[in-house]
């Protein structure tokens, strides 16, 4: 009978410590939302910067995400750049072991066109075009100022954008997300640049 893989305690150290930096700035990121007001929070993240935007250039395809869990909103900037005559794709699962892929989400306006997706998370209808963003806006646990991001988990964004180079990354988060350092593996993709609220990190790469 053969049993599991064994994990090397060198991998073990490098999981650990990154799921208690998770646990750590999941509850700082959950804090510090709660302490904004509404009026606050309704003037966050309206718009991308103008160095953003110029960064960005005429990409056709936009990548965001549906916020969750205290992350940082992006409706505003998925309004704002269908407004600007760009198209919006959100991530898209077929199930908990698939890919993530992208599909269009034709009006930010509105979300009878997004469903409920294997995570919980809302995404487009399966009928929906399937789509490869030339930039995207990706959620974030953590980051440092040079770009090095910490996410849920899973993978997911690591692994596309690795399978497509050509598109430009960007994090959306909060100021108390930042930190010195993390610890980064070999499949961990660095962000082009980070907005927060407070500061824009831009040319980490």
């Amino acid at each position: 009978m053969v049993g599991p893989s064994p994990i090397f305690p060198e991998m073990r150290i490098f999981v650990d410590e990154k799921q208690r930096l998770r646990e750590k700035l999941r509850a700082a990121r959950r804090k510090h939302v709660a302490g904004l007001p509404e009026s606050v929070m309704a003037l966050l993240f309206k718009r991308p910067p103008a160095p953003i935007v110029a960064m960005l250039g005429d990409a056709p395809v936009i990548g965001l995400y549906h916020a969750e869990h205290a992350e940082a909103p992006c409706h505003g900037y998925a309004r704002w750049f269908h407004e600007n005559g760009t198209s919006i794709a959100l991530p898209w699962f077929a199930d908990r072991q698939s890919d993530m892929a992208f599909r269009l989400w034709a009006d930010p306006y509105a979300e009878d066109g997004l469903e409920a997706g294997p995570f919980g998370i809302m995404q487009p209808k399966t009928d929906a075009p399937l789509v490869t963003p030339a930039a995207l806006f990706a959620p974030l646990v953590g980051f440092t100022p040079r770009g090095d991001r910490l996410g849920q988990g899973g993978g997911h964004y690591d692994r596309w954008l690795a399978a497509h180079p050509a598109t430009t990354a960007i994090g959306l988060g909060w100021d108390c997300q930042c930190v010195d350092s993390l610890p980064a593996g070999p499949h961990d993709v660095r962000l082009r640049a980070v907005v927060t609220p407070g500061r824009l990190y831009e040319g980490v790469m």
